[in-house]
């Protein structure tokens, strides 16, 4: 297929962009993403009972009620725009509701992390857990284990739904045992200890979406906030309305994937965006896609956004 140029128009924006279309390598059959998209996969990973492989990531959705649940393996599901949900090994999690309002998972089996990115007053994003539902009500990173079963808020503020219909507070750094016949919440600290497996793989997959995320970004400004294509590495990355850090602290566009050990730091100026280098490419803040871009993608294919913007799903990628 010979190259081209076609210039998408963006319906009610009055933008436009004009991506090079250059020959196009296997991209499997990525689709929209929107709450139940399944992210990535490793191992043993099955939804409703059927065996799910990395190449169908993109295109494999969780309906309501359906489950995914992993042996020797993990999963990624995309939940509300900006939010991860990450199963672990020998865990089963089931999608209760996928309105973009009402956002509801359960934890049936095994152990889960949420990392939250963007949440807005709207959204209304809940986690049930043994019975107890949990909603978290700001940005930052979570984990729920059925067998014990608890919740633990490394970063952020959820409500746990208690019996009597009131709520209890549980902020970041606190853990909080649960128990579906809740009249009260006991609380303890949480520290390094424990952030054992999950966190980490969380940690590192949140690296991967941050530097897929500076990536991109730069070929979409002007665009709705929402999921979009990663054409580096299979499935979507998240791309806001502003800069921002992930709860462990990766620079997310453009502030550089660099880790920036919190909200200040390296991210932004220590060794982040300025100073990395892809493949002997440079980047330049804000530059990509207004003054000519360093390099670009062979393929972008426009769908719509979960904020009824548009989202750009991009396959296949090549440097020029």
């Amino acid at each position: 297929m010979k190259s081209n140029l076609m210039t998408i128009s963006l319906l009610g924006l009055g933008l436009a962009v004009t991506p090079a279309f250059a020959d196009l390598p296997a991209s499997g059959t990525a689709q929209p993403a929107r709450p139940g998209t399944v992210n990535y996969v490793e191992g043993s990973v099955t939804v409703d009972g059927q065996a799910i492989s990395p190449k169908q990531v993109g295109s494999v959705d969780l309906g309501e009620g359906q489950e995914l649940t992993t042996g020797a393996g993990r999963a990624e599901i995309l939940l509300t725009p900006g939010v991860f949900l990450r199963v672990g090994d020998n865990s089963t999690v089931k999608l209760l509701s996928a309105d973009l309002m009402s956002t509801r998972a359960e934890v049936e089996k095994g152990r889960a992390g949420v990392e939250v990115d963007e949440l807005h007053k709207e959204n209304n994003l809940q986690i049930v857990d043994a019975g107890v539902t949990t909603r978290l009500v700001k940005e930052g990173y979570y984990q729920f284990d059925a067998g014990t079963p608890e919740v633990a808020v490394f970063k952020g503020k959820a409500d746990v739904e208690l019996r009597d219909g009131k709520s209890k507070e549980v902020k970041g750094n606190h853990q909080a045992a649960l128990q579906n016949d809740l009249t009260t919440l006991k609380t303890s600290g949480l520290d390094d200890k424990d952030k054992d497996g999950l966190y980490n793989w969380s940690r590192l997959r949140s690296e991967y979406l941050a530097e897929a995320n500076n990536r991109v970004a730069p070929y979409y400004e002007g665009y709705a906030p929402g999921w979009y294509w990663n054409p580096y590495g299979w499935g979507y990355t998240f791309i806001g309305a502003s800069p921002f850090y992930s709860p462990f602290g990766w620079g997310f566009y453009p502030m550089g994937w660099g880790w920036g050990g919190g909200y200040y730091g390296g991210g932004y100026y220590g060794g982040g965006y300025y100073g990395r280098a892809y493949h002997g490419h440079r980047y330049a803040v804000g530059s990509g896609a207004r003054a000519g871009a360093v390099h670009s993608f062979s393929g972008m294919r426009p769908s719509a956004g979960f904020h009824g913007g548009m989202s750009g799903g991009m396959r296949g990628g090549a440097h020029r």
